[in-house]
This record gives C-alpha cells, sequence and structure tokens, in this order.
C-alpha cells in the first residue's frame, strides 16, 4: 500500500495506484481502483480502516456500474441513450427518458434561469461544429454558426414529468448534458460508497472532485488548485475540506490556438464563440459536485463581475476566480479554506478577498 500525499489536482493528471491484496485497510492508506468512463479518467481511492480490501474493491466496483448505468443514459453519443434519442426526434415527438434524465435536465434549465440563459445544454449543436483538438481545431464558418444560434434555446425543451417525457421543440435541436452528466454521476458515486458503509473516501471524475467525509485522523483532505498557466500539476493554493465538491472550469483545459489565438472549449451560446472575458479559471466549492459542475461553467461564461455576484447569491457555495491579468479574486465565505501558495506564486498573483 502507499501513502497518499494527501495533494490532489483538478487536472486530468492522476495518480494510478494499485492496492495489495492485505485483509484490512489501515489508517491513513487507501483501496484505489481506475477506469475509463464519459470519456475520462475515474479514480476511487477509499480510506475506511473498518472496511478490508475486498470489501473496498466490491464497492467501487457497484459504483462503476452506476456510472456505467447512466452513462447509457445521458451520454450523447451512445446510441440508444435518452439524450441520443432526443436529439433524434427533436422538432417532432416527446420521448419517454428515466426519472434520471428528467431530473439532470430539469437541474440545468435552473442553472440556465440562474445564469440568464448563459447555461444552455441546447448548445450540443455548436460542440458539434467546433473541433477543439489540437492540431486538428475547426473554426465553424459564420454560416454554420449562423445557421445554429437560432437552434440554441434552452426555453425550447419541454418536460413532461407525467408522462416522463422530453422534446425539443425545433428540428436540428441538440441537447447535450457534457457541462453536468459528471458532476451529477460523482454525486450518484458517492452515494453508492455512502449506502454501503464507506465514511472516507475520495472521487476523481474527469476533473471533479468529490470528498466523502475526511481522512480517519479527523484531519481536512486538501486538493490543489491549478494554476492555468502552468504545467499540468502546478497548483496556485490548496483548498482544505470534507464532505466538499470542488470542480474548477478554465480555458486552458482543451484548447487550440490559430495566429496566436486561443479557442476554448467553454462555449457562448449567445455567440457561437469561446467565451472572451477577463477569466482563466473558475473553480466552485459546494456541496454537490453536479452543483460545482453547472455553476463553474455559468461563472465562467457570465464573467467575473456577474460570475461573483452570482455565486454570492447562492448559500453553501464559494468559489475562487482567476483572471487573465494575474489576479486571484476569491469569494466572502471561503476565509481560511484556500491557502494560497505565496512562496512560488506571490510575486506573479495578487490574492483580492472581499
Amino acid at each position: 500500500m502507499k501513502k497518499i500525499c494527501c495533494i490532489l489536482i483538478t487536472t486530468i493528471l492522476m495518480l494510478y495506484v494499485t492496492s495489495c491484496n492485505s485483509v484490512e485497510v489501515k489508517p491513513n492508506e487507501f483501496v484505489s481502483k481506475n477506469d475509463f468512463y464519459l470519456d475520462t479518467i475515474v479514480d476511487i481511492k477509499i480510506y475506511d480502516s473498518s472496511i478490508s480490501t475486498q470489501e473496498a474493491e466490491n464497492i467501487i466496483d457497484k459504483a462503476f456500474s452506476r456510472i456505467e448505468e447512466l452513462e447509457d443514459l445521458l451520454s450523447l453519443h451512445i446510441e440508444g441513450s435518452d439524450l441520443y434519442k432526443i436529439k433524434e426526434n427533436a422538432g417532432l415527438d416527446h420521448v419517454k427518458v428515466s426519472e434520471e434524465t428528467i431530473h439532470v435536465i430539469k437541474s440545468s434549465l435552473e442553472y440556465s434561469q440562474l445564469s440568464n440563459g448563459h447555461f444552455d445544454i441546447t448548445t450540443g449543436i455548436l460542440v458539434g461544429l467546433w473541433v477543439i483538438d489540437p492540431p486538428n481545431g475547426y473554426i465553424p464558418t459564420n454560416s454554420e454558426l449562423d445557421d445554429a444560434l437560432p437552434k440554441i434555446d434552452y426555453k425550447k425543451i419541454q418536460i413532461d414529468e407525467e408522462n416522463s417525457t422530453v422534446k425539443l421543440e425545433d428540428e436540428g435541436m441538440i441537447a447535450d448534458l457534457g457541462a453536468i452528466a459528471k458532476g451529477y454521476i460523482a454525486d450518484e458515486v458517492k452515494e453508492v460508497l455512502v449506502d454501503n458503509g464507506v465514511k472516507h473516501a475520495i472521487i476523481y471524475l474527469g476533473g471533479n472532485i468529490l470528498l466523502v467525509g475526511n481522512k480517519e485522523n479527523n484531519v481536512d483532505f486538501k486538493i490543489g488548485i491549478q494554476e492555468p498557466s502552468a504545467n499540468r500539476g502546478a497548483y496556485l493554493g490548496l483548498i482544505s475540506g470534507n464532505d466538499i465538491s470542488v470542480v474548477s472550469s478554465g480555458d486552458y483545459e482543451r484548447y487550440f490556438e490559430v495566429d496566436g489565438k486561443r479557442y476554448h472549449h467553454i462555449l457562448d451560446p449567445q455567440t457561437g464563440y469561446p467565451a472572451d472575458n477577463e477569466l482563466r479559471q473558475v473553480t466552485i466549492i459546494s456541496k454537490e459536485s453536479m452543483d460545482g459542475d453547472g455553476l463553474s461553467t455559468s461563472a465562467f461564461l457570465l464573467g467575473l463581475e456577474d460570475g461573483i455576484d452570482l455565486i454570492e447569491s447562492l448559500i453553501d457555495t464559494e468559489a475562487i476566480f482567476v483572471t487573465k491579468d494575474y489576479k486571484i479574486y476569491i469569494t466572502s465565505g471561503i476565509g481560511d479554506v484556500f491557502e494560497f501558495d505565496e512562496q512560488n506564486y506571490g510575486d506573479d498573483y495578487e490574492v483580492i478577498r472581499p
């Protein structure tokens, strides 16, 4: 077994750990398994000394089964999924879907309303046009964007909860839950772990980090916040916490450049282009990972001032905003939860607290 260094980086960089076949997990050690779902690596680490290695592995397998079940419902790219059927019947018929799909789509509409339409799952048509894949990135033509933008409108999603159906009003509309599904699935994974007696764990799902409790010695976990301009693994500071979600959205995660201009994956439904404002990164600290997903994207699209106003209006939700001019804005409730790395970045960044 290996001891954890207790620092997790909110990027695709993963720590791969193979657990041995010991009878029990000792305090501060963990059982870890990872697999590939939702086009990303999923890693779950269980720290409970009261749960044997075999029991922990079985619980993680149950969590992986739940992920696979939800991916089959929520992925736009799996033929026969709820989202696939909704797309194929856009402008035509209501589609019978699962309770989970109804729940996630309804939640997405709440983020759309909170963000005045900046968060919109019907940007699926834009996601299909842009190719954010260096060196083969593709910028849609003005004609393509002019044709796509009228097909983006979250208000044209019809939900019939009584009959459990969903319809997109106009032909050609595409609902894509990519900006929110990972958070929802992370929350469901946590529920599987807790229902099976796990009290101390870390869930890493495509950049979403979700904590179950704390370390067994009653010490908070620490999560590193990526420095947007540096290589993977460099972090601006640490967030300390337990039973929280930490989700970051930034222009450094997936992007390509043309003539010195960066085109990233966070697309603005109002312009059709990647969001272009003063922000490099938004990190959301919340109770549920789905909130972290929806709010990190919403706040990034809103920009610094409106993004801060949105987060300050919500309970049990905090944020860290990193701007292009090397300033770090902290919302009012964070307090000492965020520890800035003054030694390495004190000369480059200015931390602005309310």
